[in-house]
């Protein structure tokens, strides 16, 4: 059964409406064709913290510039972390989010892990629940298309001393988007970086920090470069198993169904999407493995044909096959290129619970509005 958001937290928060809304001609404009994270709301949820007095001071403000000192802690020491998840619209016009609960307990997490004030569960959701209806002519309808919610936090103390941060600020933004890769669905090219690395052991994998995917870029820019579409990276210990990409998780099909997905190792984000789809496969009767996938491995079993689908998962594009898969010294493509069954069906399943379209079993859809 689905969830339907308590309005106790969110009554907690003080709705600052802004003086200057965007003409509603202009908004529906922007919700026509929304592009990925260009477009922004009217307002954001926002709480401050205070070393000694905790959280505080809950509000929806006006969407706007931050004003931050030169020497704000998250400029010297990128003491900072963030999420990513979205708001649907459903046919009857109601709202809804998925599996924000898990999305609150990883923004804990990663807290724990960058030295920063932990945020309550309730304080997570009824920030997004506060600016989803303060906003809420803002989340589009029809096709692939929600709002994308970014909460995120950053030491906002002004202190250079290498030290954690005794002044935090939590804000969530939100923007109306379509499908995350332009073109739509259709299968990627993806470049095995092998000369650097994501995250190492005992290093910030695990968690949704910026720096990680700071050390994505220049890795993504030449796969770029290389006439590929994303970059997949290998461990750091061995250099030879297959982790995930800058900003997705990694699964394999086998060609007797059975499905392998590399096991979390404390260098792996633990994706939302990434459990779902474990679940969903589960429920359809797919052997499902979390185990280490040496590269050599999947190469040769792609070349044979022993594995027929790769796809990458994540809240932003949900489920994208992968159709090629290339390195230093191979160039493989997947089965025929194209996007494979199993991998159509368990997006179709998953968007159609996000959507409205399709029955909940797990209960994962939490009503905003």
């Amino acid at each position: 059964m689905s969830t339907v958001a308590s309005s106790t937290s969110a009554e907690l928060f003080d709705v600052r409406r802004t003086d200057t809304p965007t003409p509603a001609a202009d908004r529906e404009a922007a919700l026509v064709s929304p592009k990925f994270g260009t477009v922004f709301t009217d307002h954001m949820a926002r709480i401050s913290y205070l070393h000694g007095t905790g959280w505080h001071d809950r509000r929806v403000e006006k969407y706007g510039p931050l004003l931050l000192d030169p020497a704000t802690a998250v400029l010297h020491y990128a003491q900072e972390i963030f999420e990513g998840l979205k708001a649907y619209r459903h046919e009857d016009g109601s709202v809804w989010t998925f599996r924000p609960e898990a999305n609150a307990a990883r923004f804990a997490r990663s807290a724990r892990r960058l030295a920063l004030p932990e945020l309550s569960e309730a304080d997570f959701l009824g920030a997004i629940e506060a600016l989803v209806a303060a906003d809420l002519d803002w989340v589009p309808a029809g096709g692939e298309k929600s709002l994308y919610l970014r909460p995120f936090m950053y030491a906002s103390e002004s202190f250079l001393g290498v030290r954690p941060s005794l002044e935090a600020e939590f804000l969530v933004i939100a923007s109306p988007v379509g499908p995350y890769f332009a073109g739509g669905v259709k299968p990627v090219s993806i470049w095995v970086a092998e000369d650097y690395h994501r995250a190492g052991a005992g290093g910030t994998g695990a968690a949704k920090c910026g720096g990680n995917y700071a050390a994505s870029l220049l890795p993504q820019q030449q796969a770029y470069d290389k006439g590929f579409e994303q970059v997949c990276f290998l461990d750091a210990s061995t250099n030879t198993f297959v982790e995930e990409l800058g900003g997705m998780n990694v699964f394999t099909v086998r060609a007797d169904g059975s499905v392998v997905t590399p096991a979390l190792s404390g260098s792996i984000l633990e994706g939302v999407t990434r459990s779902s789809i474990l679940r969903l496969l589960a429920d359809a009767g797919h052997e499902v493995r979390e185990a280490e996938l040496p590269l050599a491995q999947l190469r040769a079993d792609i070349a044979s044909g022993a594995v027929r689908e790769v796809f990458a998962c994540g809240t932003a594009a949900v489920i994208t096959p992968i159709g090629r898969l290339g390195g230093a010294d191979f160039d493989l493509t997947v089965a025929d290129g194209g996007a494979g069954d199993v991998t159509s069906r368990v997006r179709e399943q998953l968007t159609d619970i996000q959507y409205g379209r399709g029955a909940d079993p797990h209960g994962w859809m939490h009503r905003l509005a």
